[in-house]
């Protein structure tokens, strides 16, 4: 049954994701059903391929990989998330898992744990990199104890993604746009979000959105 299995790789690297699909394909024969580029692609592609496993890069533009995985699990709990990043920060390994990832790999080893983390997220296991499995077990634990997931942002899942997008420096007639809403909807989230967090300029939400793992300065 193996030559079924249906992969989407989700990364803004081109390069980077035909490394992972030759050896997906070539090596593994498996099928590389989609590439996306970003979040906001990965969700439209995962929804008319439905694959096994999405492989998702954590920092991408238009919708980054923590709220895509999240939207993804909810809407198809079945479909697997292994995550991908150049960061063994612990807050972003917490985010993925409380996101619903089933994996975790860093980017500088994928190619060569590529093979393990598939088997094992097939086998219905959790795979997470050698290099950080230690510390993020520990960290989780903490982080499901002290904090329940996601409970320490006072967001919603839409003002999360209005953040990502202000922090970006799209216009709210850009966002409106992305989002399919109105202007004056985007201007009411912004307004919330400015309110929760109580920041009251634009630098400063965008300075909230990458300590917080929304968005990145790469």
């Amino acid at each position: 049954m193996e030559h079924h299995i249906r992969i989407l790789l989700a990364d803004d690297h081109r390069l980077f994701r035909e490394g992972l699909r030759h050896i997906i394909e070539d090596e593994l024969g498996m099928v590389v059903a989609g590439q996306a580029e970003t979040g906001r692609a990965a969700l439209d592609l995962a929804r008319v391929h439905r694959p096994d496993i999405v492989i998702m890069d954590i920092s991408m533009p238009d919708l980054n990989g923590i709220e895509a995985t999240r939207q993804l699990t909810g809407e198809f709990p079945e479909m697997t998330v292994v995550a991908l990043s150049m960061h063994a920060d612990k807050r972003y390994v917490a985010e993925m898992l409380s996101a619903g990832a089933r994996g975790y790999l860093l980017k500088h080893s994928a190619v060569d744990e590529l093979e393990r983390a598939i088997r094992t997220v097939l086998a219905k296991k959790i795979y997470i990199s050698p290099e950080i499995a230690g510390v993020v077990v520990t960290e989780y634990l903490h982080h499901l104890q002290s904090a329940g997931s996601g409970a320490h942002s006072p967001l919603t899942a839409k003002e999360r993604e209005v953040l990502q997008l202000i922090s970006e420096g799209k216009s709210t007639k850009e966002i409106a746009s992305v989002l399919h809403v109105s202007i004056p909807t985007v201007d009411t989230h912004k307004q919330h979000i400015m309110e929760k967090l109580d920041l009251h300029s634009i630098a400063e939400l965008t300075k909230y959105a990458v300590r917080e793992g929304l968005t990145s300065l790469d």
